[in-house]
């Protein structure tokens, strides 16, 4: 079959070349004769539909219906057009992306985390590194303590600068334990940052002489 194959597209080639493709190559039927290593018209096709095709008695009928198109509709997102999608959304780097899409409960997670208005890039690190960071003795994202909406707040609550990103991980650390909200475990904590300029000034004013050992450190 091979042979035959390079024999005819050496005809077909030499045919095109000499300018009498038109002449000599038609739609029909060829013989390969092994002695002469040439192939040979057997029989002449004018159209394809000279060509039958004959029903496979073995096998049933398929009837499609449209409703069995709907359903084909339906069909949940490949994890190719996923990739896709997320890096083309929101920016995701390929690798990202792929790591997230290599396994459909993290997807899901990760997914469910964005709801939540976080950016894709912090919510890559903190599911993939963090909580999956912490997760042991069998325990899966789909049995972690921390769901995606309560991790993706301890993202939040970086990005609005409520809390730094080191005490976000005494957060999920705590939340990993105890059943708080994040809100509530950040305040357990103590770990919320000051962020008002009154209450600062009103801090260092009550305590000069800390102040000014912590200048003396800096200066050296």
């Amino acid at each position: 079959m091979q042979k035959a194959i390079e024999v005819e597209v050496e005809r077909q080639i030499e045919a095109w070349e000499d300018g009498l493709y038109d002449d000599e190559i038609f739609q029909e039927t060829r013989l390969f004769d092994q002695v002469k290593q040439e192939t040979r018209s057997m029989r002449g096709k004018e159209e394809a539909a000279d060509y039958r095709y004959f029903p496979e008695p073995d096998l049933l009928k398929a009837v499609v219906t449209d409703e069995m198109f709907d359903e084909f509709s339906k069909i949940p997102e490949l994890p190719d057009e996923k990739r896709e999608r997320l890096v083309r959304e929101y920016g995701m780097r390929e690798y990202d992306a792929a790591v997230i899409t290599a396994d459909l409960e993290m997807a899901h997670f990760f997914e469910s985390m964005l709801e939540e208005g976080i950016s894709a890039k912090n919510a890559v690190t903190w599911l993939t590194v963090e909580l999956q960071g912490r997760l042991k003795g069998g325990v899966s994202l789909m049995t972690s303590p921390v769901d995606a909406k309560k991790l993706a707040t301890v993202v939040k609550r970086i990005e609005d600068r409520t809390i730094s990103g080191k005490a976000a991980k005494e957060v999920l650390d705590h939340l990993m334990e105890n059943e708080d909200e994040v809100d509530a475990a950040i305040e357990k904590l103590g770990l919320k940052q000051v962020s008002d300029t009154g209450a600062i000034e009103k801090m260092v004013s009550a305590n000069p002489q800390v102040v000014n050992e912590i200048v003396k450190n800096r200066l050296g």
